[in-house]
C-alpha cells in the first residue's frame, strides 16, 4: 500500500501584510504525479519553497519524507529531493556540462550521469556552451537537468515548461513520465492545463492562497460537467441533455441514419477552475 510522502496540514504563510497561504491541507502519495494548479500569485511557488526548505511556514504542519523541511536542512534530506524553481543556482561562466559535472560531484553520483541528463533535456549538443550565453528556455532545461541528476525520491517542479517551445516541452514531459515510472514522486506546479491533464494522477486548484478543489482530473471533469452531449447530423450540431428525453432524441437520430457524430461535453480543467473561482489560469 502506498503511503503519503508529503503531508501538509493547515499550512499558512504570512508576508508582512499579505497572507500568501491561508490554511491549506493535502497529502501526496508515494509514486504520484501531483499537480498544484493556479494563476500567478496564487501561492504555488511559496508552497514549493516551504516544502523544499527555502522558506519557513508561519502556521500549520509540514512533513516531507518524514521530516519538517523548515527544520531539516540536513544533507541526507536535501539529497533525496530535486528542485526546479525560479532560482536557477547555475554558474554562468561555466559550461553546461561543467555545471552538471560539478553537481554530480556534490551529489556523489557518477560524472557519466551528466551526459545522460543532457540527452534527457535535449541539450546534448550544447554541453560546451557557457550557461551565461543560453536563452531562458535553454537555461531552464539545464536547471531541470541539475534537479534530476541524482534521481531524487521527490522532484519539485515549479512551472518546468513555461519558457519552452512545444518540442522541448514534449521531450521534458516524456522524461518526467519515465522518471515517475521508475518510482520518482513529482510535485508539479503549472497553469498549463493540457500539461496537467497529460501528467497528473491528481490535481489541486489553488486560488488566493486557498484550495478550491482536489481530485483526479477525470473525477473533476465528471463532477463539474453539465451532463450534456453534442450531436452532429447532416443539418449541423446541437447540444442534447443526458436524460430520458435526450436518450429518445439520440435514438431517433440513430434509427433515421441522421446521426454523424456524438461527443460528451466534459469541461477542461481550465473551465472547472474558472467555474470554481471566477478567475482564469493565465
Amino acid at each position: 500500500m502506498k503511503q503519503a510522502i508529503i503531508k501538509v496540514e493547515n499550512l499558512g504563510k504570512q508576508y508582512k501584510k499579505k497572507q500568501a497561504l491561508k490554511g491549506i491541507s493535502f497529502e501526496v502519495q508515494q509514486g504520484e504525479i501531483f499537480g498544484f494548479l493556479g494563476p500567478s500569485g496564487s501561492g504555488k511557488t511559496t508552497t514549493v519553497k516551504i516544502l523544499t526548505s527555502q522558506l519557513i511556514h508561519t502556521t500549520g504542519r509540514v512533513q516531507v519524507l518524514g521530516n519538517d523541511p523548515g527544520r531539516s536542512r540536513r544533507p541526507a534530506f536535501l539529497a533525496r529531493i530535486g528542485v526546479l524553481t525560479d532560482n536557477s543556482g547555475l554558474y554562468d561562466r561555466l559550461s553546461v556540462l561543467d555545471n552538471l559535472v560539478l553537481f554530480c560531484r556534490l551529489y556523489g553520483v557518477s560524472e557519466k550521469r551528466a551526459g545522460a541528463v543532457l540527452e534527457a533535456v535535449n541539450l546534448s549538443g550544447d554541453g560546451k556552451t557557457p550557461v551565461g550565453k543560453l536563452s531562458k528556455g535553454m537555461k531552464q532545461r539545464v536547471t531541470l537537468g541539475r534537479a534530476i541528476l541524482h534521481e531524487p525520491d521527490i522532484l519539485f517542479l515549479d512551472e518546468p515548461t513555461s519558457a519552452l517551445d512545444p518540442v522541448n516541452s514534449g521531450r521534458i514531459r516524456e522524461t518526467l513520465l519515465e522518471m515517475n515510472r521508475r518510482g520518482t514522486t513529482i510535485f508539479l506546479t503549472t497553469h498549463n492545463m493540457q500539461e496537467a491533464e497529460q501528467l497528473c494522477h491528481r490535481v489541486a486548484f489553488l486560488n488566493n492562497g486557498e484550495l478550491s478543489a482536489l481530485d483526479t482530473p477525470q473525477a473533476l471533469r465528471l463532477r463539474y460537467g453539465d451532463r450534456t452531449i453534442t450531436v452532429t447530423t447532416r443539418e449541423g450540431s446541437r447540444v442534447i441533455a443526458q436524460n430520458e428525453a435526450g436518450a429518445d432524441e439520440v435514438s431517433a437520430l440513430m434509427r433515421s441514419g441522421e446521426l454523424l457524430a456524438i461527443h460528451s461535453n466534459e469541461p477542461t480543467l481550465g473551465d472547472i477552475f474558472v467555474q470554481l473561482t471566477g478567475r482564469g489560469l493565465e
